[in-house]
């Protein structure tokens, strides 16, 4: 399915991009705008910065701001920063106050205050809510659409209230029953409204056992929280456990997707660069960090090498097999410190659990050493005819696998609490480990054993 989308999505873009070339604009128009927002933001994505713009002029009007939320945070600055005061005006209307929110957090501070103006009273003060809490919170990421109900009213009544409403906001699964303080008592089911006697006050089947987020939750453990629970919807409330808005569950899927897409960039160093065609100087600034970190963790394992010069001069095998070593150990430890890293983000790993998955990796690091040291050890000696070489990158290759499940367990444990993110740092520290280890205990070995 996912194939097929892609190659439905690229046939658009080349169609779309031919009957651009060829000035034939109303049927690019027509055709773009025929797509779902979430189509089109990820065509604009796809397309070179001029070609984003051109292709961003034919977007209708009512189709604007629900494109701009779906683009991702980069592509979208270039895009306000194309779009004036009216433009903007324009796109923000009928937005959900959780996507007006996250909306207004790239917008010059001189236009927000437009938007502000532009608003009734009762949206302007949701929308102050929201703002009122970070971006990346459970207050940030909430909407204040609430369908809210007494306990000591009947469920006929709550249907008669529900009737003259004319709707409920999207995703409403249970409506939430408050004293009238505004504190949170628990959730009617929409299930439970619809099959239970009519005449049953809402305080005899509501469900005060409903899980409640806190405002401050930090958006992750949300996310986690509505996957574990399998939740559609949940009530956010302040620090006296009054109701101040849901999260529902579209909300964490985009939570879910931001953070596995900022996992694969900061693992390769790139941070933010979401936008494929981001300039290339501010891309080459990004990059250019990373690449000085790799550049000083290359140079100290040469140093390390120039140590043994003259044991690599006088056996020139030594040279020929080392990187073999340290290679071996950058694999072993990337598949630890991957599954370790993971389960911090999970909330899977505690001083409770740390030793018996120091112990499992150190075993299978041993394991795996042994058992591939002989492999390597057979190759050494038929390739080089010298057994003491074989038998000296054997217990190179079994000393590098043990050091590497011992720093992909303690490297991203180590950051975690130096407050570093293990996901952008931990792999650069674990290579150079697993390199000097490699090229140390092998190149060492060989000069105790054969010069």
């Amino acid at each position: 399915m996912s194939d097929e989308r892609e190659q439905k999505q690229g046939r658009v873009a080349d169609t779309v991009s031919g009957l651009l070339q060829g000035g034939t604009v109303p049927e690019a128009r027509r055709m773009l705008n025929a797509l779902h927002p979430a189509e089109i933001a990820d065509l604009l994505e796809s397309f070179p910065v001029a070609e984003r713009k051109l292709l961003w002029e034919l977007v209708e009007e009512e189709n604007g701001g629900e494109v701009l939320l779906q683009v991702n945070d980069e592509v979208r600055s270039g895009l306000i920063e194309e779009m004036d005061e009216a433009e903007l005006l324009a796109a923000t209307s009928g937005m959900d106050v959780d996507d007006l929110a996250d909306f207004m957090q790239d917008l010059p501070k001189t236009l927000t205050g437009a938007i502000l103006r532009s608003m009734d009273n009762q949206n302007r003060q949701r929308l102050e809510a929201v703002l009122a809490y970070p971006e990346d919170s459970a207050g940030g990421l909430m909407n204040t659409d609430t369908v809210t109900v007494r306990p000591d009213v009947s469920l006929d009544v709550v249907m008669r209230y529900l009737r003259m409403r004319g709707s409920v906001p999207e995703l409403t699964d249970h409506l939430f029953v408050v004293s009238r303080f505004d504190h949170f008592l628990g959730v009617l089911r929409v299930s439970d409204l619809l099959t239970r006697d009519p005449a049953s006050p809402v305080a005899d089947v509501l469900d005060t056992e409903a899980v409640a987020i806190a405002a401050d939750k930090p958006a992750r453990e949300v996310a986690k929280m509505f996957e574990d629970r399998d939740l559609i919807s949940a009530p956010v409330l302040d620090e006296r456990g009054r109701l101040i808005g849901r999260i529902t569950v579209d909300d964490v899927v985009d939570v879910i997707r931001d953070e596995a897409e900022r996992s694969i960039l900061t693992m390769a160093g790139l941070g933010d660069e979401a936008d494929l065609f981001a300039p290339i100087w501010s891309s080459t600034r990004r990059r250019a960090l990373w690449l000085g970190i790799n550049l000083l963790t290359a140079l100290l394992a040469a140093y390390v090498i120039g140590l043994f010069e003259g044991t690599i001069q006088q056996v020139v095998a030594l040279a020929v097999l080392m990187p073999v070593v340290a290679s071996m150990g950058g694999i072993a430890g990337t598949q630890t410190l991957t599954l370790v890293t993971r389960a911090l983000a999970l909330g899977q790993v505690a001083s409770r659990n740390t030793r018996a998955l120091l112990v499992k990796e150190l075993g299978i690091g041993i394991l795996n050493g042994l058992m591939w040291a002989a492999i390597l050890a057979g190759i050494a000696v038929i390739w080089f005819g010298e057994p003491a070489i074989g038998a000296i990158i054997a217990a190179a290759m079994v000393i590098n696998l043990f050091v590497a499940g011992l720093s992909g367990v303690g490297v991203p444990l180590m950051l975690k609490r130096l407050g570093v993110d293990p996901a952008l740092a931990g792999g650069v520290v674990l290579t150079t480990v697993t390199d000097v280890v490699g090229f140390m205990a092998f190149l060492g070995l060989a000069t105790i054993f054969l010069i």
